[in-house]
């Protein structure tokens, strides 16, 4: 039998503050939802049938995605609820507004937002070795996860490198834009779908990129990405650990990975060796205060703090050393790496509402 313990107002519960916070856990239980619908319209095309369109029923959003239509006039309600389109009552229909459509609909915006949900959509997948992991040594390697992961990290990270990589953070380290102008050897650490490694070398023309990453499946689609981008004969791909890879490159570039690394000092000192005369390291890491409070308040902390826990500190604890320094490692946390492997510079050379990019030389 069920025994229903029940707290009396005169023991320390505040009556008005458990009501506030349930309503905060249904808000986030929407929002959770919502964002399985974004995974749903993302895979299935739905925005893209709506955007611009103006008002559409939603046979009409079923014939265009070749979709039932059923299921779509429940996925419409839903995303009319959530605000993400808007509905008029009068006709019937639903439109997609065009702010919404350049976030959520249009690919090479660089606002689309969408397909990096499926990184979310992984976490679920991989509830069971999570838990494992947090009754155990706490590891989980990258490779180990759910495909979703792969694509959505690719695609969640896509529309940043798109527009402000060349146009805004390679200008500003110091003197690396006329380098890669006139032709020089990039190396992309941690590389993933080469989302990165191709977008340099669409717009550095005259230099080579090399992409590296340990992770075998992840190499074999870079390199269909660098076919179809028509960049094959200037960005190469290779599967080498992030303390394996060799060359002598101008740049090494560390884009959101070198927290996730179960060594990063020593990675970082096994890096000093590759670089060139007068070469240095872009690092790319999320946005992150250093002081935990204040952190908190920022509006990717909770995104960012998942993530961390079922992606970048078990993988970093799959791996020797385990330094484990989570997503949110911040300045200081990054500067330290780089002082203790020996660097003599190391600053925050550009930073936006999510990431801060770092230079640092020998």
């Amino acid at each position: 039998e069920r025994v229903v313990v029940r707290r009396s107002r005169g023991d320390g519960m505040d009556e008005a503050k458990l009501e506030e916070f349930l309503g905060t856990f249904m808000s986030d239980m929407g929002g959770t939802g919502t964002i399985a619908m974004v995974a749903v319209g993302n895979e299935l095309g739905l925005y893209e049938a709506m955007d611009g369109q103006g008002g559409m029923t939603a046979t009409d959003v079923a014939g265009a995605t070749r979709c039932n239509a059923r299921l779509v006039q429940e996925w419409l309600d839903q995303q009319a609820s959530a605000g993400y389109i808007e509905f008029d009552s009068a006709s019937g229909t639903y439109e997609l507004p065009p702010e919404q459509g350049f976030a959520l609909a249009q690919r090479q915006s660089p606002a689309f937002v969408a397909g990096g949900v499926l990184a979310f959509a992984s976490m679920f997948m991989d509830l069971e070795r999570l838990a494992t992991a947090f009754r155990g040594d706490g590891g989980v390697p990258w490779g180990d996860h759910h495909p979703y992961l792969f694509r959505g990290v690719a695609e969640f990270f896509r529309p940043g490198y798109q527009s402000m990589l060349t146009t805004a953070w390679i200008p500003a380290l110091d003197g690396m834009e006329t380098t890669l102008r006139a032709g020089g050897r990039v190396a992309d650490i941690g590389c993933g779908h080469g989302v990165s490694s191709v977008v340099m070398a669409q717009t550095y023309e005259a230099s080579e990129i090399h992409g590296f990453d340990f992770h075998p499946p992840s190499i074999d689609t870079a390199r269909e990405a660098a076919e179809i981008a028509g960049v094959s004969d200037r960005v190469h791909f290779q599967v080498a650990g992030a303390d394996e890879y060799t060359g002598e490159f101008d740049l090494v570039c560390f884009f959101d990975c070198l927290h996730d690394m179960g060594d990063p000092v020593g990675i970082a000192a096994h890096t000093k060796g590759q670089l060139a005369e007068g070469g240095m390291v872009m690092l790319v890491e999320p946005f992150a205060h250093d002081d935990k409070v204040t952190n908190y308040q920022t509006v990717q902390a909770r995104a960012s703090y998942a993530a961390s826990t079922f992606i970048c500190t078990p993988n970093s604890l799959s791996q020797p050393v385990g330094r484990a320094m989570g997503a949110q490692a911040g300045e200081a946390g990054m500067r330290a790496v780089f002082e203790e492997a020996g660097y003599s510079h190391f600053r925050r050379a550009f930073e936006t509402p999510t990431n801060i990019i770092y230079e640092a030389r020998v």
